[in-house]
């Protein structure tokens, strides 16, 4: 069981907050349209663990902090979002755990299964959603069942098999990069409490140390990591700004991010960490 469904008027807010003027149906298309304005609307961020909080990822934290105080969230938030959502919408929904491949020197020992993703039952298939992978966040639908490179809004996607092993890539320039691997066992929402109290409290856990944002805009992939603010245009160059103190972070999570800093407490002294 994951986090409860939405009810009317929580999905009502939600559909307002990413923008879309009608109730979806659970269909394919329709998927695609929640999955898309759902990551070009609501930010990935960790401004919680990084200032010292563990996230709420029952159903009204998430609807409170997400929906109604225009912030953002990591994967738990995120894909838990957006699993009540589209429960409440009438898709079958199933939660999954990855390990994190993208980012880990070659060779490394594997990750721990600490990422979330979301496999949909449609009637043409199973297909995987991912609005919680930061800077490579997933914008479209995957069918589970085609190992062929699969288009998204973003840029090409796919999912290859390896006995019980599946893998998500994206092609990145002329070269295909493993973001995480998974397999097809569900998960429970306990499952996911877990590892968000894990990594938002654990003193190894980056998300602790390191300021990480992103957000795709229709054209082009915002990213800050730390000071360093990357806006990544596609089919064109990618531009890189190194933020000169904590109130050029603040205009950069508010103008490019979209994040409301209203609630975000304890934000300023996490920042100043950073000079």
């Amino acid at each position: 069981m994951l986090a409860r469904p939405l009810d009317a008027e929580e999905l009502a807010a939600y559909l307002r907050r990413i923008g879309l003027p009608d109730t979806p149906s659970a269909n394919r298309d329709d998927l695609a349209r929640i999955v898309a304005a759902h990551a070009r609307s609501i930010a990935f961020e960790d401004l919680a663990p990084f200032s010292g909080h563990t996230p709420d990822v029952e159903t009204p934290g998430l609807v409170a902090k997400l929906v109604h105080a225009g912030r953002g969230g990591w994967c738990f938030e995120q894909n838990l979002l957006l699993a009540a959502a589209l429960q409440a919408v009438g898709f079958s929904v199933t939660g999954l755990a990855g390990r994190v491949v993208h980012g880990r020197p070659p060779g490394s020992p594997p990750a721990p299964r600490q990422h979330m993703l979301l496999r949909v039952d449609l009637m043409d298939g199973p297909v995987v959603v991912d609005v919680g992978f930061g800077g490579m966040t997933l914008t479209g639908v995957l069918a589970l069942d085609v190992e062929t490179e699969q288009p998204t809004p973003h840029g090409p996607f796919r999912v290859t098999c390896s006995g019980r092993d599946r893998s998500v890539s994206a092609l990145v320039g002329s070269a295909w990069q493993t973001l995480y691997t998974f397999d097809l066992c569900p998960q429970r929402w306990v499952d996911y409490d877990v590892s968000n109290w894990y990594l938002a409290n654990h003193p190894a856990s980056h998300f602790r140390s390191a300021l990480m944002i992103a957000r795709p805009a229709e054209d082009r992939r915002y990213a800050l990591s730390n000071r360093r603010l990357s806006v990544h245009h596609l089919g064109g160059p990618s531009e890189h700004h190194e933020l000169a103190d904590p109130s050029e972070i603040r205009k950069a999570l508010e103008q490019c991010f979209l994040i409301d800093l209203s609630t975000a407490d304890g934000l300023d002294e996490a920042l100043r960490r950073l000079y």
